[in-house]
């Protein structure tokens, strides 16, 4: 994610003959240095927000965590940035989509809770659940590309461990026993209030994007040029690459939630999904700065419209993951409810937009 946002700085930021550009804007630190206090504060949370993301994964699932922590990007960083961007964003179509935002928040944690709830009785009920000569075992790395008739047990010799279908108690417990992030036993508010806390964080990093570029507090002393959107983005992801940086390798020694404590050597010799972490990284460098250049031409509010992201993730998270399979009828009515209020909310948040002057 920095190398896509440094790169982005250092060559869209130099096009056009206006001044100043970025590299001017560099040498200009003296002058300029609230607005960018501004800008890496926006990649602090951000960097921050995306953290506490994947432990609430773990908690609360793929789907309803990005509809949850979306939501509240929406409903807090939107309201602010429409007052920021002196109200340029129609009033009377962007509170009611806020608003819409607010119940996908309430709908998201009651489907959490029912579907915490489904998987209590899953469990409770594992033995039936099972198939004969079916076990929850361990299943190591690199055995997870074997095929899907089963594999081989270490444990028991040539006994073969089939693997459990999506929605059962089985697959529930090879999910446990996989990652590094347990939670079975542990409060389904953990992972709803570890939710809440990085739907915050991201909820700030907009707003703070957009006081660097635009400097609505007036911060900068008279006559001293507002930051260009792609010196703002540099500084941005230097803070949330020195955080993320910091951040991890505080973890990676002194783990939380009951998570393993690891080592350097272990780090680098795990390439297992490390792909995977490099394209997120990417794709998310390149969604933050088209989000900060549309924000700068239409509004930072409109351009929150982004959060349109879990209709995506739902996609991954119910056909590729199978979350929600086999779960009661409760749940999946609150889920139909929670994507369907969120469908609308975006798609008025996208009709507010206006035109910067």
């Amino acid at each position: 994610m920095y190398m896509v946002e440094s790169k982005a700085a250092f060559t869209l930021g130099e096009f056009g003959d206006a001044r100043p550009n970025f590299i001017y804007q560099l040498t200009e630190l003296k002058d300029n240095w609230p607005s960018v206090l501004f800008a890496m504060a926006g990649g602090v949370v951000l960097s921050i927000g995306n953290l506490a993301t994947q432990y609430a994964w773990a908690f609360v699932g793929l789907s309803v965590t990005e509809v949850i922590c979306s939501s509240i990007t929406v409903v807090i960083g939107s309201t602010f940035n429409y007052f920021l961007d002196d109200k340029i964003n129609k009033a009377e179509i962007l509170f009611p989509g806020i608003a819409c935002f607010l119940v996908a928040v309430g709908l998201g944690s009651a489907v959490h809770s029912s579907n915490a709830a489904d998987n209590r009785a899953k469990l409770n009920n594992l033995s039936s659940d099972s198939k004969p000569g079916t076990r929850a075992t361990f299943i190591p790395t690199s055995s997870e590309t074997l095929p899907e008739n089963g594999i081989k047990d270490p444990e028991v010799g040539n006994d073969t461990v089939v693997k459990a279908k999506a929605g059962t108690a089985g697959f529930l417990v090879e999910i446990e026993n996989r990652r590094s992030i347990k939670v079975f036993g542990k409060s389904i508010l953990i992972g709803l209030a570890i939710t809440f806390f990085a739907g915050v964080c991201f909820s700030l990093f907009s707003p703070a994007f957009n006081l660097a570029t635009n400097d609505q507090w007036h911060a900068l002393k008279k006559g001293v040029p507002h930051l260009i959107v792609y010196t703002a983005f540099f500084y941005f992801s230097v803070s949330g690459f020195v955080i993320a940086l910091i951040l991890n390798i505080r973890f990676l020694f002194s783990p939380i939630l009951d998570t393993h404590r690891s080592s350097f050597k272990a780090y680098l010799n795990d390439w297992n999904g490390r792909g995977w972490a490099l394209l997120a990284g990417l794709l998310c460098g390149f969604g933050n700065g088209l989000q900060f250049m549309g924000g700068q031409a239409a509004g930072y509010a409109a351009a929150d419209a982004v959060q349109a992201l879990p209709l995506v993730s739902t996609f991954w998270g119910i056909l590729l993951f199978g979350e929600y399979r086999k779960s009661s009828r409760r749940t999946y009515i609150l889920l139909v409810s929670m994507l369907s209020m969120f469908i609308v909310a975006v798609a008025v948040l996208m009709a507010s937009a206006g035109h910067r002057k």
